[in-house]
């Protein structure tokens, strides 16, 4: 579950929750994914809404790769479905064996940094 002290922050136009604003030890603002990947450096809060802004979704149709316990490299995923609790991303990995393409694995929100852009 997402913490307490995290702002939302929806887009103007529809309201659509594009990621949070994350204080920081310093009084900034790190503007994060709904599932807490950082998606810029700490900030003032003015800026940290313009990092969200500027990307918008569409990061939720880039590659991401994640850290699996069997393997030593991270396999290629795409995300599926992002929720306040969780996430789910599926194998898009042709080489990882382990599992089927399409398989989906269940994260927790926020996300412990198992994944990141590939």
């Amino acid at each position: 579950m997402i913490p307490g002290h995290w702002r939302p922050h929806h887009r103007e136009e529809d309201g659509e929750l594009l990621g949070y604003l994350v204080p920081d030890e310093r009084e900034r603002h790190v503007p994060v994914t709904p599932f807490g990947y950082p998606m810029g450096e700490p900030d003032d809060e003015h800026a940290a809404r313009a990092v969200l802004d500027s990307h918008g979704l569409g990061y939720l149709a880039d590659r991401w790769l994640l850290s699996v316990p069997d393997q030593d490299t991270p396999i290629s995923v795409r995300i599926v479905e992002v929720s306040p609790r969780r996430m789910r991303v599926a194998n898009d990995d042709v080489g990882y064996e382990r599992v089927a393409l399409g398989h989906v694995f269940v994260l927790d929100v926020p996300e412990t940094g198992r994944l990141r852009r590939a």
